[in-house]
């Protein structure tokens, strides 16, 4: 029997923030937890956040004026005399102590997932899974740091049966904390790789700290891992002897291992599994590897293959994540709302695999939040991307400086070139530079990848694409129109 509608009161409040009780009737309640005055509403328990670019206790008056009942706050501040205060030490960890609360009181499955890249994909694919049987409430976008998961679980409806909560990390500590304040059920892990080393430092510490998820999960709870690469599941199996890994190479364990086929015309690549044959909606081989472990973990949950399939075979590309746009005879794989060094190494293989007869190009932006390791991984990635397979390659921003440091001079109209003399290579400083370079050698009959970090933009240059090649009237994919991404965010 599930348990009765949950309220918040001003004893569930207290209980929650280890603050000592007040006796009395007619008690406060709260419709709900708010951390934003934009979107505050009549009756909701207003959390005075601070972070670099703000602070919410500067926000109490609004909050009050908005209809708030009580604020918690970490110091005094202008505008506290007009609202019931719960005063705490540090309101962000109040925040992760009133979620946990509200997740103890849920009677539905936790899910958590976490990676370098792939969770959102895999969190997407779940939510249709499970979807299609159950109700279901699931991480918003990538709302998934220190103040997106508590949000994820405080809007959690009582009826929920499945939670899948998505966790990010960009600095050491922050896995473990959000997995104490998620409790899962069960729990994944995708993959890792070098991504968010300016607060990582290198690519054992983004293991170690994509691994908390495991070492902080409770006894007996379902423990997943991807197989790649190899570092996860042999130091995962160090942590926890009962993981569970799958993939598609001989790590994988044999319940969970898939067997691939080939690319079709979009690069999205076919798999046997459990006496099936997948055809994912998704490109690549981590297009194919995030359907896999969605179905594991569907399957470790009771669903069967029936009725889990047609969810992954529909899935397709989500906003800016792996998105096909066709423009007459050119096409445009829209991959530029993360970049990580492994994720550039998948969107390239998804280029080089897909059927197309003509050109290709890669236009590849910035990767962000490297560090001190920004510098080598740019050149390292530039170099393996003119090996082969690509008529035209386009470097933007730290890629630009990559090239320079490479020594690959702009030299005459065609551009510099690799070392190799393989791909022609042209660099811009953005993405409005970049447009101006690549436009004199398209011809329309190319297939260009535009892949990089949100902050670079790359997505910028589609309003020229479409000024200069518009789309045919047959209903070809827009940009954004995509029910799940292709799983390679930060």
């Amino acid at each position: 029997m599930s348990p009765g509608p949950f309220h918040w009161t001003d004893t569930t409040v207290r209980r929650a923030l280890g603050l000592e009780e007040v006796d009395g009737s007619g008690e406060i309640s709260f419709n709900r937890i708010s951390t934003d005055t934009r979107t505050l509403s009549e009756g909701d328990l207003f959390i005075a956040l601070e972070g670099p670019n703000y602070d919410g206790h500067d926000f109490l008056s609004e909050a009050a004026v908005q209809g708030a009942r009580a604020a918690v706050v970490s110091r005094p501040a202008s505008g506290q005399e007009v609202l019931p205060l719960y005063p705490v030490p540090d309101t962000l960890v109040a925040l992760g102590q009133l979620a946990r609360f509200r997740r103890r009181s849920l009677a539905g499955t936790v899910i958590a997932l976490t990676g370098s890249s792939g969770k959102t994909t895999v969190k997407d694919l779940l939510q249709a899974i499970l979807g299609a049987q159950a109700r279901v409430h699931a991480t918003s976008a990538n709302l998934n740091n220190r103040v997106g998961v508590p949000l994820t679980l405080l809007d959690t409806p009582d009826d929920a049966e499945f939670v899948v909560v998505e966790l990010g990390t960009n600095q050491s500590g922050e896995i473990a904390t959000l997995t104490r304040i998620t409790e899962p059920d069960l729990a994944l892990v995708t993959t890792v790789g070098e991504g968010h080393l300016e607060g990582l430092e290198s690519l054992d510490g983004v293991l170690r700290e994509k691994l908390a998820l495991l070492v902080h999960l409770r006894p007996g709870a379902p423990a997943f891992v991807g197989d790649t690469p190899i570092e996860l599941p042999q130091v995962a199996r160090t942590l926890r002897e009962d993981v569970q890994v799958v993939g598609f190479t001989h790590a994988a364990d044999p319940r969970w291992r898939g067997h691939l086929g080939e690319p079709d015309e979009r690069g999205r690549i076919s798999f046997q599994f459990r006496d099936h044959s997948i055809h994912p909606g998704l490109p690549g081989h981590h297009g194919a590897q995030n359907c896999l472990l969605a179905l594991s973990l569907g399957d470790a949950l009771g669903l069967s293959m029936e009725e889990m399939v047609p969810a992954v075979e529909g899935a397709a590309p989500g906003r800016l994540r792996g998105e096909w746009l066709e423009l007459g005879s050119l096409a445009l794989i829209l991959d530029c709302y993360n970049a990580n060094p492994q994720s550039i190494r998948s969107a390239l293989s998804v280029l080089r695999e897909t059927r197309w007869d003509g050109p290709k190009i890669a236009v590849l932006g910035s990767m962000l939040e490297l560090g001190d390791h920004a510098g080598r991984l740019h050149q390292e990635l530039l170099t393996e991307a003119v090996e082969g397979g690509l008529d035209l390659l386009l470097a933007i921003g730290l890629f630009q400086d990559a090239a320079q440091a490479l020594g690959w001079s702009e030299e005459g109209e065609e551009g510099p070139r690799a070392e190799s003399g393989q791909v022609r290579v042209l660099t811009a400083a953005d993405a409005e530079e970049g447009w101006e370079r690549l436009a004199p050698h398209l011809t329309g009959s190319e297939l260009i990848l535009l892949k990089g970090s949100r902050g670079v933009r790359l997505e910028e240059m589609v309003p020229h694409f479409r000024q200069s090649y518009p789309a045919q009237p047959d209903g070809s994919t827009e940009p954004g129109q995509g029910s799940a991404g292709t799983g390679q965010e930060d």
